[in-house]
């Protein structure tokens, strides 16, 4: 049996501007931008070559804005990933190094907590 993650829902105050933070300045793919009704919206984001999304929206998702905290992503280059977000206006920490593996962290304009992590490498 497979169990495969491919979506998390993250809880956000105002979804256009969570939107535009993710595409425009991260860089993800919009997926999905349905309005199902009144009362509940649902927008689905993509990292590029990710595997797993992202879904915000109104009344989609228990929980406070800015309360997800330890999303993650990889990537093969922590100071390219930095270089890419600082460029488009997201304030991302200096790349670190620990043992296990290089990274740089951000939040989205609720709080939202991420980690960009390159792999240690192997052998």
């Amino acid at each position: 049996m497979e169990l495969k993650l491919e979506l998390v829902m993250v809880p956000v105050s105002d979804v256009d501007r969570s939107k535009a933070f993710y595409a425009d300045q991260c860089g993800f793919v919009v997926d999905h931008d349905v309005q199902v009704n009144d009362e509940l919206r649902f927008v689905q984001l993509t990292p590029p070559g990710s595997a797993c999304s992202i879904a915000i929206g109104t009344n989609i998702v228990e929980g406070e804005p800015g309360s997800l905290q330890g999303l993650q992503v990889v990537v093969d280059d922590a100071d390219a990933a930095h270089d890419f977000l600082i460029e488009r206006g997201v304030d991302a920490s200096a790349v670190v190094d620990l043992d296990w593996g290089r990274f740089t962290y951000f939040r989205d304009p609720d709080g939202n907590a991420w980690a960009v992590q390159q792999l240690p490498a192997r052998g």
